[in-house]
């Protein structure tokens, strides 16, 4: 068995769990030694089939059954990976704190919300919890607790202070832990409290990072059971819940920079997973669409050289389509000024529907019809989204040009 290789062995592993099973604890422990291994090649390799196959498909598929394979899973790895932890006193607790209930202490100095670290859940979920935070607690310092890029969408907000907390999405596992004692020390101050929206900071609720009186926990990936409402839709109904809200918070943003004026703006980022994408010639076709609709149109280059030439070969020889690089926060700012939006699965859509901008959205690669349920854009405004599901994405691609020419205004935006 000792040559079984990390992707299978996270492949079976999530296998057993989709089964109904109990997860191996021998398998678990193989793909462990792998993903702590002192190999740095064999340590990325391994932590990335841990995250990427079994923790990311378990979460995705937003199947309460699949909630206590999780957290089953993950309380052994984190006693594993850090032996001052006792995998079923980090199951109990799990299994405590994950229940809401109403806040009913005195009001605190300090609120903890914890990011999470993805900016599009950020926008639609943490922000949330920050909005209720400000309504509940007036005169309580409101921190942002995660990295630096994703507080830049909230930093010109001045009820909202940050405590730095990067993460690596990428990392290895010993990486993605190391976080804990510089973050259970911060979050354990006196007159404070925690909400973590399903933080990747603690392992999805996992890691203890402050006493339990003063945490409060929203598990999303059950929350809703088998209900369609979006995300940001259960969160709002969870701070209602839990914080005794007369009105149910909604998503904002308040971003740092600003990347300019356009009157449409565009975002092809797909967060390194290609399938994601439409393919084909759709992205230079919409371009061509928008740029005869609107007098200007911004696309953002991504964060990867892939992304920006893809962006770059998307645009040229439109002169009114121009191209943005440089920190997301700065583009959000662009998308929420904007008449219209176009992008993938992705943050652009979070923001575009936080600030009530009509969009198209394409979803392609999701993982289950409840994925798409719980991430498609909550707004106020004409949201078009273009599920690839059973038909081809050459299909979907010429129901995504088709909504484009009906819903996108024009001529020239006015």
């Amino acid at each position: 068995m000792e040559n079984i290789s990390p992707d299978e062995l996270a492949i079976e592993l999530l296998n057993q769990c989709l089964r109904g099973n109990a997860h191996s604890s021998e398998l678990l422990g193989m793909l462990l030694r792998y993903a702590l291994s002192a190999d740095a090649s064999q340590a990325r390799r391994a932590s990335h089939a841990l995250f990427g196959i079994v923790v990311e498909r378990l979460g995705d598929l937003f199947e309460p059954c699949l909630v206590d394979c999780y957290a089953s899973l993950f309380s052994e790895t984190i006693a594993y990976a850090l032996p001052d932890f006792e995998a079923e006193e980090l199951l109990e607790r799990y299994r405590r704190v994950r229940m809401p209930r109403r806040f009913a202490g005195p009001a605190p100095r300090k609120v903890f919300v914890l990011s999470r670290v993805t900016l599009g859940a950020d926008v639609a979920v943490t922000s949330v919890a920050m909005n209720a935070a400000k309504q509940r607690f007036p005169e309580a310092e409101i921190v942002f607790v995660g990295p630096a890029k994703n507080y830049e969408l909230f930093a010109a907000d001045g009820r909202i202070r940050h405590l730095a907390t990067p993460y690596r999405r990428e990392g290895l596992l010993r990486e993605r832990l190391s976080v804990f004692p510089a973050l259970s020390s911060a979050l354990s101050e006196a007159g404070s409290i925690v909400i973590d929206p399903d933080s990747r900071l603690t392992q999805l609720g996992l890691l203890p990072v402050c006493e339990e009186e003063n945490y409060y926990f929203f598990e999303s990936r059950s929350y809703g059971e088998y209900g369609d409402e979006t995300i940001g839709a259960l969160a709002g109904a969870w701070c209602m819940e839990t914080f005794g809200l007369a009105e149910k918070p909604a998503a904002y943003l308040c971003p740092q920079g600003d990347a300019g004026n356009a009157e449409a703006t565009v975002s092809f980022g797909v967060g390194e997973n290609p399938a994601k994408r439409l393919g084909g010639s759709f992205e230079r076709d919409a371009l061509g669409v928008l740029a005869g609709k609107a007098g200007t149109v911004l696309a953002d280059r991504g964060g990867s050289e892939e992304e920006g030439a893809r962006v770059d070969r998307a645009a040229a020889g439109y002169p009114n389509v121009a191209t943005w690089t440089g920190a997301f926060a700065a583009f959000a700012a662009s998308i929420s000024r904007s008449e219209f939006y176009l992008g993938y699965d992705s943050a652009g859509q979070h923001v575009a529907a936080a600030s009530a901008v009509p969009m198209v959205v394409i979803f392609c690669g999701h993982a289950s019809p409840r994925f798409l349920a719980r991430w498609r854009p909550e707004s106020r405004a004409a949201a078009h989204v273009i599920a690839v599901e059973q038909d081809s994405r050459e299909a979907a691609a010429q129901r995504a040009m088709k909504a484009l020419e009906s819903v996108c205004p024009g001529p020239r935006m006015r």
